[in-house]
């Protein structure tokens, strides 16, 4: 798209400096995030389409003759690209975390009603600093951890909470898929 119609090209070639350094910094702090949590078919695709945007984005700045503005324009879109890049994560919330509860509550509803709301849960007896206490454990993708927080929030208020990225996982109770997994969950499944 040449943006030279709509602005002057100085400012047409920065703005697409800035717009490729947001969205290739984006895309590879999420393929980062992929790597780690050893997503084995979507990382390399990730990493393609992060250096091709990368490449227009150093094209231009190399043979765009904008001077030092461009250097300020590369660098700050990089920093955006960062903080886009994290929302855009959290926003998307892959992976799976292990959610540990320790409650001090003789009346233990909180593992009947996180059941109720379709999460698997243990529990365990243990001796605190206190006196007794019971670990409430549950395996949950990280979309659903704001709705295990929530309900022990509700339920328990004073509830010490531990959170924990996990990279994978095999059986148990995990609920059934919906939505995007269903469809593409071959092809974002991790690879052992």
């Amino acid at each position: 798209m040449d943006l030279s119609r709509f602005m002057p090209p100085e400012i047409a070639g920065m703005l697409l400096i800035f717009l490729a350094r947001i969205m290739d910094v984006s895309i590879g702090t999420i393929r980062i995030i992929l790597v780690s949590r050893g997503y084995r078919t979507l990382a390399p695709l990730f990493g393609f389409v992060e250096v091709l945007i990368w490449l227009a984005a150093i094209r231009e700045v190399m043979f765009g003759l904008h001077g030092v503005a461009s250097y300020l324009v590369y660098a700050a879109g990089f920093a955006t690209g960062n903080y886009a890049g994290m929302w855009l994560e959290s926003k998307i919330a892959i992976g799976t975390q292990a959610i540990r509860i320790i409650t001090t509550e003789k009346m233990l509803t909180l593992p009947v009603v996180l059941r109720q709301e379709g999460f698997g849960v243990t529990t365990i007896k243990g001796r605190g600093a206190k006196g007794e206490v019971t670990i409430i454990y549950t395996i949950v993708p990280r979309k659903k951890a704001r709705k295990v927080f929530e309900t022990v929030e509700a339920l328990e208020p004073g509830a010490f909470i531990s959170v924990e990225d996990i990279k994978s996982r095999a059986r148990g109770f995990f609920g059934e898929r919906r939505g995007f997994a269903s469809v593409f969950g071959s092809l974002i499944e991790k690879k052992k």
